[in-house]
């Protein structure tokens, strides 16, 4: 009996042990509703950077100004970047980053994964943490549609283009789901990424603490394939649990859309055990909801409609008992703008908006723990703000298959920057 409770004993102490031994990492991990880093709560202010890839590559990009751009970030109390780590498209792929880092399935362009690698060891210079978005359902970076594309599913119905519109491409894009191949290749790729080793720095990608959560996809919809949608999410979840079981794991969807035909259930597709927290996005702007210099009563009506949004995925955290982090949301510049000098007081006074409620919420010991902004365009200019991207431009935040210009915020956009500063110094 002696002996039992003995063994009893030291089981605890060796559960306590490791508990407290994965707090105290560099990685950050997940308890409850809660981020830990080095066993403190972790909080943070964060960005949309996807281009920073592009941007670290010594043959396309410009290592000097992610370098300037990283300094200017984590001054103003920005160190949680949402970047991707993965891009396809061929040659008559349109609407898509460019140059691509896979150019057919397998096929890798290596000058664009040492960006990656370059931006990785830059960050860990400067004690930044990453998002690492693994594809994407829209075209932007290439994503689903383009594996479909690769498997013989016809050409992609662009939506920017007049014959097609959004919901065209979404029943195009859906069948992602179903297709054997497209499946494979993605699979493919997560083992090629994670399985990387940085040439920079000679860190495997999947033990580097600068990484602090691999995610499926950007916004990933099921749509009507409610079944193989969640048979993807379940299985890919598990596979980056097993390929880094150091690192968090995220879905990268927008949540509750407002359209329930798109087929996100926030609380079905977070619920698995694999999936370490929660992720919501939200475009007042895109769902019809405000548009900067539309007055005080519109402005108002849309913080009724946000706060809606906001609780109602508080809530769904607060039913699985994970961190939830608002990872998109944005607003365009004054009277609709797309001219770089023009002001950002109705963005200003959003934001100002959202952080507060970040704010208000961490010192309630709720469960949002993190926002990143869409998104930090830095040192770029779009050569013709309200158009397409066309190759060879430069890469803001808008991604190419929206109009440039739109939500990104500049390096000279200081109002922007000091309030987050202001905001997070609160904490």
């Amino acid at each position: 009996m002696r002996y039992i409770v003995l063994l009893l004993v030291s089981v605890q102490i060796m559960l306590s042990s490791c508990t407290q031994n994965i707090e105290n990492t560099n990685f950050v991990t997940v308890k409850g509703d809660q981020f830990y880093l080095n066993g403190k709560p972790y909080v943070y202010a964060g960005a949309n950077y996807w281009q920073g890839m592009h941007l670290g590559s010594e043959k396309y990009g410009n290592r000097e100004q992610l370098k300037r751009e990283l300094d200017q970030l984590k001054s103003y109390g920005i160190t949680n970047l949402r970047v991707m780590a993965g891009c396809e498209a061929d040659a008559t792929s349109k609407f898509c980053m460019q140059p691509a880092l896979q150019t057919s399935p397998g096929v890798y362009d290596e000058a664009l994964f040492e960006g990656l690698d370059f931006l990785l060891s830059e960050m860990a210079k400067r004690d930044m943490k990453a998002v690492m978005v693994l594809s994407n359902f829209w075209t932007w970076s290439g994503g689903f549609s383009q594996y479909l594309k690769w498997d013989g599913a016809g050409e992609i119905p662009y939506p920017q283009m007049d014959e097609f519109g959004w919901w065209d491409y979404g029943e195009y894009t859906k069948e992602f789901f179903n297709s054997e191949n497209s499946l494979k290749w993605y699979n493919n790729h997560v083992d090629k990424v994670l399985g990387r080793t940085n040439t920079i720095n000679g860190k495997s990608y999947n033990e580097d603490v600068t990484i602090m959560a691999w995610q499926l996809a950007n916004e990933p919809r099921g749509y009507d394939n409610e079944e193989p949608f969640q048979r993807w999410i379940k299985s890919t979840a598990a596979k980056l649990k097993f390929l880094a079981p150091d690192h968090l794991v995220s879905l990268g969807s927008e949540g509750n859309t407002p359209s329930v035909k798109e087929g996100l259930i926030a609380e079905r597709d977070n619920a698995y055990a694999d999936i370490d927290y929660i992720t919501m996005h939200i475009w007042v702007q895109n769902w019809n909801w405000f548009t900067p210099g539309e007055g005080e009563g519109a402005y108002a009506k849309m913080i009724n409609q946000f706060d809606d949004y906001w609780n109602d995925h508080v809530s769904v955290s607060a039913k699985l008992n994970k961190p939830i982090v608002l990872e998109e949301y944005g607003l365009a510049r004054d009277e609709f703008s797309y001219d770089i000098d023009a002001p950002v007081t109705d963005r200003d006074k959003y934001y100002s908006y959202v952080f507060n409620n970040m704010v208000s919420n961490i010192n309630k010991k709720g469960s949002i723990k993190g926002i990143n902004f869409w998104g930090y365009s830095g040192e770029a200019r779009p050569p013709r703000p309200g158009e397409y991207w066309n190759e060879g431009d430069a890469f803001v935040a808008d991604p190419p298959h929206e109009l440039q210009g739109w939500y990104g915020v500049y390096n000279t956009d200081l109002s922007t920057l000091q309030l987050i500063k202001d905001q997070m110094s609160k904490l």
